[in-house]
This record gives C-alpha cells, structure tokens and sequence, in this order.
C-alpha cells in the first residue's frame, strides 16, 4: 500500500470522526436550546468549550498515534531503527579493522 495514501486516509479518518462528533454536539446543544434547558449563549459557550478540548485532547492523543503508526508501518516494511543501523555500523567498522589486520598480517 503506498505510505501517502496510507496517511491521507488515516487523517480523513480523523477529521470524518472530529466532525461527526461536532455535529453531534451541535444537534445536542440545539435541542436543549428548544427545550430550554439553556440559552443559546450557554449553547455556544458549551459547544466551543467542548470543541476546544476536543481538539487539545485530539492533538495530542493524534500524534502519539501517529507516531506508533508509522513506528509500526515503517517496522512492516522492514525499516532498520535508527538503533540497528548504528549497531551495524559499528560490527562493520570491528570488521573491517580485523580484516585491515589480517592483510598486514599476510603482507608482512
């Protein structure tokens, strides 16, 4: 599956789902305004609040997610972390003085 089109569907996803929930929240606010429970200023006081940590709480929560996806996605195709490909570097530079050492060894 192409990685893009991967992440465009995960953000789609999350603002389909931010604004179902708004609506949600609108149409509950609305009805409480015709039934009275509340003014509309309480209303609107009500949904931005709600709104506001909504999207706080998505934030965050949104780039931990992020992160573990890709953590995940670039671990299904096989991407070395950045700690494998230092520990290789290392085996490779041991290996490269030993065989240095050997040829001194044999031209000696």
């Amino acid at each position: 599956m192409d990685s893009n089109n991967w992440l465009k569907q995960l953000l789609m996803i999350g603002v389909g789902t931010t604004s179902l929930v708004a609506e949600k929240i609108r149409e509950v606010s609305d009805q409480w305004v015709k039934e009275g429970k509340i003014n509309p200023d309480q209303a609107k006081a009500f949904v931005d609040d709600l709104m506001n940590q909504l999207k706080s709480d998505q934030g965050n929560n949104f780039e931990a997610q992020m992160q573990r996806q890709m953590r995940n996605m670039m671990q299904d195709l096989g991407v070395a972390r950045q700690s494998e490909v230092d520990e290789l570097r290392g085996r490779i530079d041991r290996l490269e003085r030993q065989v240095r050492d050997l040829e001194n060894k044999l031209w000696r």
